[in-house]
């Protein structure tokens, strides 16, 4: 009778272990299955959790991957500030190509040699023919400097000034052109006290005949 009993609780045992794998098995897939358009239970069969990887949602390869956003070029130098936003100086961040200072210096009767002429200048950077290029832009950036110079470097002897008689020769000259920017016509000679002062001024812009 024992034996009977220990041979039938053996049987019981195997057939046991048998059914648990294949029903837990059965209870993960069911878990998230869709059957006839509906939703199964979605509970998780013997409290067991996948262990898998899980799917991206956005696809990363294929015609329907997503677009990844590209560096794109790098950014440009900023550019130079016009004029009017610089405060008139025409200079912006970078260096300015236009020649903003060109002069045609025409002398005659300077009883100098070499000073007679038409001369070419230009400042910024220093060219042209005159002989003392470099000289003369250094003249005009220093009257440049301030507003006095500025307003009274090529401005002719106002009307009525009382000058002393002295006659410092039959020199004269005419300066034609652009300074900085502004137009520039003007002559001078040497004729009185006041046109001596005016040429000296402009010295080496015009040449020295002292």
């Amino acid at each position: 009778m024992l034996r009977r009993l220990a041979l039938t609780a053996v049987v019981s045992l195997a057939a046991l272990a048998t059914a648990v794998p294949a029903s837990t098995a059965s209870g993960s897939v069911s878990s998230g299955s869709v059957s006839s358009g509906s939703t199964s239970s979605g509970s998780t069969s013997s409290g067991s959790t996948s262990s898998g990887p899980v799917p991206s949602a956005v696809p990363t390869t294929g015609p329907f991957a997503a677009a990844r956003p590209s560096l794109g070029p790098l950014p440009l130098p900023v550019p130079p500030l016009p004029g009017f936003l610089d405060g008139g100086e025409g200079k912006g961040t970078g260096e300015v190509s236009e020649v903003l200072t060109r002069l045609t210096v025409s002398v005659e009767n300077t009883g100098v040699a070499g000073a007679d002429g038409t001369f070419e200048l230009e400042c910024g950077p220093t060219g042209g023919s005159h002989p003392q290029g470099q000289a003369a832009c250094d003249r005009l950036a220093e009257a440049g400097a301030t507003r006095a110079g500025r307003q009274e470097l090529f401005r002719p002897t106002p009307e009525g000034t009382m000058c002393t008689m002295i006659h410092g020769g039959d020199a004269s000259a005419r300066i034609v052109g652009t300074w900085e920017g502004r137009a520039v016509d003007t002559t001078a000679s040497r004729r009185d006290g006041c046109e001596i002062a005016r040429w000296n001024s402009l010295v080496p812009v015009l040449p020295d005949v002292r």
